[in-house]
């Protein structure tokens, strides 16, 4: 009878030094884990609080995580000083350089400065023509590898530019934006310009385009250099037409890289703020003669350049779906 009941106890027995051992080693793995951890914790003699103000840019080198803002403006000071203030928050904004082509009339600079601090510094460039390639000056306050090229009545989100600068570090030789164009040959060998409403026959899998205009959009400050040695004929005809220097400029980057000029990424809030200004100044696009203007421009450049370099894609980068096919509709 004794030994029946010792045999009955012996299993809770077992339970109970099993279970201690368990506990044990988990004990011990807690008190290696802590320890690990205080390890890694920076010590309170050697290390202050963390610093999280930017590097200074060495001097005369270019700044890799950052880019530089260039907005032309005519006529659209009040509409200038909106944009200023909202382009200001925009995350990897280095500086910002305001092309001013009223030729004669006093910039809003003294203004702004004494409105200040402001996060980033505002140059305001004063032109002696107005001329509508005066934005691609490689300008000597260009301190960025990138350069964001906006036009004077286009707001674009902080969200929507922080992700397109991740995409232009992605394809650094291509123009990254928002504005997609494209061009069409027709049977008599001459081509026309036009938006994806202008469909070339024999195409799927999505709208087509051949340019990303520069008005929204990055490209590498090399292209401003590049441009300043094209054939006199392209800057002759952009000031003929005060008109066509973005379709220039996706001319240059195609012939010098043999692909496609830019890449698509579609914006989840871009707006046209052209109503917002007192000045009554309607942009080129209003103009009657604007797409014929742009069809004659890419025929030209087509004489000038001896062939057509501009390649068709269909890739949209979305922050909502990456890659895509393109579908985008938009005026002009």
């Amino acid at each position: 009878m004794m030994r029946y009941s010792y045999l009955c106890k012996l299993p809770g027995r077992i339970m109970r030094i099993r279970l201690l051992y368990s506990t044990s080693v988990m004990i011990i793995i807690l008190l290696l884990v802590a320890g690990a951890l205080t390890a890694l914790l920076p010590s309170i003699k050697d290390d202050k609080a963390p610093n999280f103000k930017r590097e200074s840019k060495t001097q005369g080198q270019p700044a890799l995580d950052s880019f530089t803002l260039i907005m032309q403006t005519y006529n659209r000071t009040d509409l200038l000083l909106k944009l200023l203030n909202h382009y200001q928050a925009i995350p990897h904004l280095h500086k910002v350089i305001v092309v001013w082509n009223n030729v004669g009339e006093k910039m809003p600079e003294e203004m702004w400065n004494s409105l200040g601090p402001h996060p980033v510094p505002v140059i305001f460039k004063a032109q002696s023509v107005n001329h509508m390639r005066n934005r691609l000056q490689n300008f000597p306050e260009l301190e960025t590898e990138a350069v964001l090229m906006i036009d004077d009545d286009t707001l674009v989100s902080a969200h929507d530019l922080a992700f397109a600068f991740s995409v232009w570090q992605q394809f650094p030789e291509r123009i990254v934006g928002f504005i997609p164009r494209k061009h069409v040959s027709t049977p008599s060998g001459v081509y026309s310009y036009g938006s994806f409403e202008l469909q070339n026959p024999g195409f799927g899998n999505g709208d087509q385009y051949s340019m990303v205009l520069i008005g929204a959009a990055f490209f590498h400050c090399k292209y401003l250099e590049d441009f300043q040695r094209q054939p006199e004929a392209v800057h002759a005809l952009i000031d003929e037409t005060q008109n066509c220097d973005d379709i220039a400029m996706n001319f240059l980057v195609a012939k010098h890289i043999g692909k496609p000029s830019g890449v698509f990424v579609k914006p989840v809030d871009l707006r046209n703020l052209e109503k917002d200004t007192n000045s009554g100044y309607s942009g080129m696009w209003h103009r009657a003669e604007h797409l014929l203007q742009r069809s004659y421009c890419v025929n030209k450049l087509v004489n000038v350049y001896d062939g057509m370099p501009l390649k068709y894609s269909n890739i949209m980068i979305s922050q909502f779906g990456f890659p895509n096919y393109a579908n985008h509709k938009s005026r002009g």
